[in-house]
């Protein structure tokens, strides 16, 4: 209060002007949500009501039983959560590989990789989807998760990334531990990436929260339903939704509850990362 009555009343305005700005930015994010979860929550009847809902009436959880059992939306779950979980530990062991790599001193041609890493990230994926599509044609990998955790194995900013972080350690602990005998998997996996957690939580949070939400390369990859991920699954649900006849009319509360439980991993894992994710970003920017 203090601090408020020194303050011009050209601040004061900024400030509160300022205040209502990131309420109201706030609001497009939080409303949204709110109103899901709600819908999700409500009877068949309930959910099929107008309007902005940011408080349900009566729980119900018919939605998630339906969404869950009825129209087994566990199975894609399952290979979502299979593709997410062995394509985002891969993508962060070979970027953590590579980036090891990359800060050894005397390493030939490391301007060139450089470079190379970093035209990488220059060039839009729609540019190469036509190609990619080709490749696991000819590799029989159409209609096969092994698809979607081959996509984006490995990618150039996780890679600088980690490097940047790898050089943030002092060079002379690989060095002690050289001359005690250790090879280089050992200084990497005893040394770097021990200390190397907040950027290892930031690449592994961005590429679980990619791959959880991946929909093009599913869609491209992908035509047998057994093999759907959780994002092609409701996709097809909605236009299977559009295109039926009323007797097989999917309620709101139906399709909200499959959005849900879509976020849920999301919500659940992010608070536990944000310490190191937030750490990462700033420290990981740091050292060229």
């Amino acid at each position: 209060m203090q601090k408020w009555k020194q303050w011009s009343k050209k601040y004061k305005t900024f400030y509160v002007l300022n205040i209502v700005f990131l309420i109201l930015l706030v609001a497009t994010m939080i409303v949204p949500l709110l109103n899901t979860l709600t819908v999700s929550l409500s009877s068949n009847i309930a959910s099929m009501q107008s309007g902005i809902k940011i408080i349900p009436t009566e729980i119900s959880f018919e939605g998630y039983v339906t969404i869950w059992q009825k129209m087994n939306l566990w199975l894609p779950f399952y290979n979502n959560v299979l593709v997410t979980v062995i394509g985002t530990f891969f993508h962060v062991l070979l970027s953590a590989l590579a980036g090891y790599v990359l800060i050894q001193k005397g390493l030939p041609g490391k301007r060139l990789m450089m470079s190379l890493i970093l035209l990488t990230m220059m060039i839009p994926g729609e540019a190469i989807m036509i190609p990619l599509y080709i490749v696991n044609k000819d590799l029989g990998l159409l209609n096969t998760l092994a698809s979607l955790v081959i996509h984006g194995l490995v990618s150039g900013f996780s890679v600088l990334l980690l490097r940047n972080f790898f050089m943030n350690i002092s060079y002379e602990l690989a060095e002690s531990a050289r001359m005690d005998g250790a090879n280089d998997f050992k200084i990497l996996f005893n040394i770097y990436l021990p200390l190397a957690k907040p950027g290892l939580a930031t690449v592994t949070l961005f590429e679980f929260v990619s791959r959880w939400n991946q929909f093009t390369p599913a869609l491209l990859y992908i035509n047998d339903s057994t093999k759907y991920t959780l994002q092609i699954a409701l996709r097809s649900m909605i236009l299977s939704n559009d295109a039926t006849s009323s007797s097989d009319f999917i309620t709101p509360n139906v399709r909200m509850a499959g959005i849900m439980i879509a976020i849920l991993p999301l919500i659940v894992i992010y608070p536990f990362a944000q310490k190191y994710f937030v750490k990462g970003i700033m420290l990981g920017s740091t050292k060229e």
